[in-house]
């Protein structure tokens, strides 16, 4: 992880946030800062905005106006130094099925100019967390999805980035992984680093994140704790419950981007 003082500044920052897919608004207005040292687990409907707005934080798309900005640099004007200190994991793990695992994490390395000596550091302790000594060495066509999504997981921390952007981590992954997957974001976090995970697992986000945030139809309609948010649904329920109340209350459950 690069060791830099703007990260005294928000790790990642919405400002008035827009993206129109035509006619539609997908993102309407969002604004929010995430700091280093935090657990964001960003939550929403199908097609509330969450996808869209992850894909405005990694670059993948250009917001129609507003800004974002990733350790300090705007994502529009300085995209390339900004995606240097990004991790993103999409919702669908990719790979190149000609290469094997380990192949395939040494060409990470190397677009991130990651040393021989810090890679194998690296890949030797993930490795050991995720169990993927009887695979990795076989071609990628071969893996099941659970097999795919611990080696894109291990591709994010190759390059020991400062962000770690993550689209439903704990997908197809066995328990022993889900619980590594929490300790490495806890370790992530405790090292200075920022996780912002967007995910539909609930209790997941409810035991590991320090802040979240709700967005329905494109708007964010709770922001905060879990005690925050229990405040604003004036309930004492659990996250599930509370997820429910809020966007209920914006008419359903939409039909966005």
């Amino acid at each position: 992880m690069t060791k830099d003082p703007q990260l005294d500044r928000p790790a990642i920052e919405l400002t008035s946030v827009i993206k129109r897919y035509g006619s539609t608004t997908a993102v309407d207005g969002i604004s929010l800062s995430v700091s280093p040292k935090e657990i964001f687990a960003f939550l929403g409907p199908n097609g509330a905005g969450k996808t869209t707005t992850i894909k405005m934080i990694t670059g993948l798309l250009r917001a129609d106006e507003g800004q974002v900005l990733v350790c300090g640099q705007n994502m529009h004007n300085n995209g390339m130094v900004a995606k240097r200190r990004i991790a993103y994991v999409p919702d669908q793990p990719f790979l190149y099925d000609k290469l094997t695992g380990r192949e395939f994490l040494c060409f990470v390395a190397r677009m991130y100019d990651v040393s021989e000596a810090t890679r194998d550091r690296i890949l030797d302790d993930l490795t050991h967390r995720f169990d993927m000594r009887a695979f990795l060495d076989q071609m990628t066509e071969s893996y099941s999805h659970g097999m795919k999504q611990k080696v894109v997981l291990a591709s994010a921390f190759i390059h020991e980035p400062d962000v770690l952007v993550i689209d439903e981590p704990m997908v197809g992954l066995d328990p022993k992984t889900v619980r590594e997957v929490k300790d490495l974001f806890v370790e992530h976090t405790a090292r200075g680093g920022c996780v912002f995970m967007c995910t539909h697992t609930l209790e997941v986000a409810e035991a590991i994140a320090d802040r979240i945030g709700i967005i329905n139809k494109g708007q964010l309609v709770a922001l905060g704790s879990m005690a925050e948010l229990r405040d604003k649904a004036h309930q004492e329920h659990s996250l599930e419950e509370i997820f429910l109340h809020l966007t209920q209350e914006k008419d359903g459950f939409g039909d966005g981007c």
